[in-house]
């Protein structure tokens, strides 16, 4: 009886050690993003509360259930984008010497929503403008990336 109590013991020892030993990595490797995690939670937030509020104004219904489940798709969208970043981060950035690749990827990304949210709340406000963050980069003037919008046409 005490040789099986002791088996099972050991056991659970290998168990745990092996589990920690695999588990280790991947908390640090989540650890660095866990900021970028955050944001996107923010971001997302935000976009579905002006996204809410500017299909409201379009007079359209609003179901709970699908505004619930288009944040979780675009939460475990974010952090599939915010792995592939943090990867492409470690496996190109740190051996070609390019330390903002990941940085690059997540600015993509993060831009897009960053339009949205300000494209939602210019609707919701009645404000008849455009936002194209991705302008910024041509341009050193802010104003050249709100564009007006004609207000007339639905489509975006």
């Amino acid at each position: 009886m005490g040789h099986q109590i002791l088996a099972t013991v050991q056991e659970r020892n290998i168990i745990n050690s092996t589990t920690t030993a695999m588990v280790a990595p991947l908390l640090d490797f989540y650890n660095r993003l866990i900021p970028f995690i955050i944001l996107a939670i923010v971001l997302i937030v935000v976009d579905s509360r002006f996204g809410v509020a500017a299909a409201r104004k379009r007079g359209e219904k609003i179901r709970p259930s699908r505004k619930w489940r288009r944040a979780t798709n675009k939460l475990v969208d974010y952090i599939c984008w915010v792995t592939l970043a943090g990867m492409f981060g470690q496996a190109f950035g740190d051996v070609l010497g390019i330390p903002i690749l990941s940085g690059l990827i997540l600015l993509l990304v993060y831009g897009i929503e960053i339009t949205s949210c300000f494209n939602n709340y210019f609707e919701y406000k009645g404000i008849n403008k455009k936002v194209n963050i991705f302008k910024l980069f041509n341009r050193s003037d802010i104003e050249q990336c709100i564009e007006d919008t004609d207000p007339n046409n639905k489509n975006k």
